[in-house]
């Protein structure tokens, strides 16, 4: 049995370096969707570890009162299988993409250009530049540490919203345990008032 050599149009129908890197990219991206549904376990440990981890730090970060700590971390436990719900959907849906598209940036190696010496002539146009350029970064670090002030209020009022939530559930249960509970002894009492009746 000996393979018969392609034909000329066979070889134009070959892939080009760019579509063959894609295909091995799409294959990743299958090995890894596949890894992590046979390792749903493993996976869920970790999201519960890095919820723990990240749920300590930044309580203790955010608040100094010892008690609202203590209350906090007890709302985060208590929390905790509604964020193991979403971050296994979010998790599915994100990593194997976010992983693929890292693992890609990894191994393309970029050349590295050796930098052109130019001359710089100095003057003040330039160091105003220079100023406002610097101004322009200070005022962007500002308004992504507001923005993430915000987000982190956001979240722990969400937190917060979802713990009363649970707990006022909780309460209406027992509530509502409780007046059958009530109902129930009421109609075992009148029973036992009409039997014990003559």
């Amino acid at each position: 049995m000996s393979k018969q050599l392609p034909s000329s149009s066979d070889l134009t129908k070959l892939p080009t370096e760019a579509e063959r890197e894609e295909q091995l990219m799409q294959d990743v991206l299958l090995l890894l969707e596949n890894l992590i549904y046979r390792e749903e376990a493993t996976v869920k440990l970790i999201l519960n570890c890095l919820y723990d981890a990240g749920a300590t730090n930044l309580i203790n970060q955010r608040f100094q009162s010892r008690t609202l700590k203590r209350s906090l971390k007890l709302i985060s436990k208590i929390s905790k299988p509604a964020f193991r719900i979403i971050a296994w959907q979010w998790f599915k849906k994100n990593c194997p993409k976010l992983i693929t598209d890292w693992l890609q940036s990894q191994i393309e190696f970029k050349r590295i250009e050796t930098p052109k010496l130019e001359i710089v002539v100095e003057n003040q146009d330039t160091n105003l530049n220079f100023f406002s350029q610097e101004q322009y970064r200070i005022y962007e670090v500002k308004q992504l540490r507001s923005q993430v002030k915000l987000l982190t209020s956001m979240l722990v009022g969400v937190v917060t919203v979802l713990t009363g939530s649970f707990i006022g559930a909780g309460y209406l249960l027992e509530r509502s345990h409780l007046q059958v509970v009530e109902e129930l002894q009421t109609q075992v009492k009148t029973l036992e008032a009409s039997v014990n009746k003559p």
